[in-house]
Formats: structure tokens, C-alpha cells, sequence
């Protein structure tokens, strides 16, 4: 079966790595561990936040590998005996959560409050750029190796 592009126009160049994106998001587990919301915070802000109750600073990793935003959390083993569960309804199950990353998205920081993880994401503004392309004769050149006896 021949896969559509929706890159695939001659006029748009150097569009193949949004391509890999899109195909690595439509991957990716929709698994609903740990719940998240997404706000816009300000013209060029966003803040993701994760509701991870009974996580600490220790059991928690933000990292951001390649364009993706990588969230984990890993409890760490309640082994004390003298702790005896009549129902234990609290998720302690580890988790990953990714967040593809546009091209200029940086990370500005994330705090933990009253079991919700805020990460705060900023997008520089784009500046409208004109930049002028020098136009160089091709013949030129030659000219100049021929008189050389090239």
C-alpha cells in the first residue's frame, strides 16, 4: 500500500523532518497515566501540568531528549511492615509521559505543588527576517579558469 504524503509537494522543502514528527505522535500509547492539561499562559507561554499525587521531587525526571519532552515518575518501594493496606486505591505505578517539542520551544522551569507537576514551557516570538541572496555568475568562474589555462 503506497503511504500519502501530506509533505509531498515540490514547493515545500525540507519538510520532511515535521513528517517524522506526525508519524512519531500517531505512535505513541494514548494512555490516560497520569491525567495532564495544557494552558496557554501568556502570548509565547505554555504550561503543561500532571496530576501526580504521592510523588515527591525524587520520584520524579523531566528530561528532553532530542525535540521530545519526556516526563517519568518511579515511587519508591513501600517495604515498612508495619504498614498494612485494608484497600489501597492510590495509583504508585510509574509512568512516562512525551510531549513532542516544535523547533524554539524551550523548557523554563517546573515546580511540584500540592501533588500537581507544572512545566513551563516559552516560544520566542518569530522576528520577521529578509535577508538578501547574493547572485553569482556561474560563467564567471569559468572565464577566470580558462584564462588560467585550467
Amino acid at each position: 500500500m503506497t503511504r500519502l504524503s501530506l509533505f509531498n509537494n515540490p514547493l515545500l522543502l525540507g519538510f520532511d523532518h515535521f513528517e517524522r514528527v506526525l508519524d512519531r505522535v500517531s505512535k505513541m500509547p494514548a494512555e490516560g497515566y497520569p491525567p495532564y492539561n495544557i494552558e496557554q499562559t501568556g502570548e509565547d507561554r505554555l504550561r503543561i501540568t500532571l496530576a501526580v499525587a504521592g510523588f515527591t521531587e525524587n520520584d520524579l525526571s523531566i528530561q528532553i531528549e532530542g525535540n521530545q519532552l519526556v516526563i517519568r515518575g518511579k515511587q519508591q518501594e513501600d517495604d515498612d511492615p508495619e504498614r498494612v493496606f485494608i484497600h489501597r486505591g492510590i495509583a504508585t505505578r510509574q509512568f512516562q509521559r512525551s510531549f513532542v517539542l516544535a523547533d524554539g520551544i524551550d523548557v523554563e522551569g517546573a515546580a511540584l505543588d500540592n501533588g500537581l507537576l507544572s512545566v513551563d514551557l516559552v516560544r520566542p516570538l518569530d522576528e520577521a527576517r529578509v535577508r538578501t541572496v547574493e547572485i553569482r555568475s556561474r560563467n564567471k568562474n569559468r572565464k577566470t579558469l580558462e584564462a588560467k589555462g585550467e
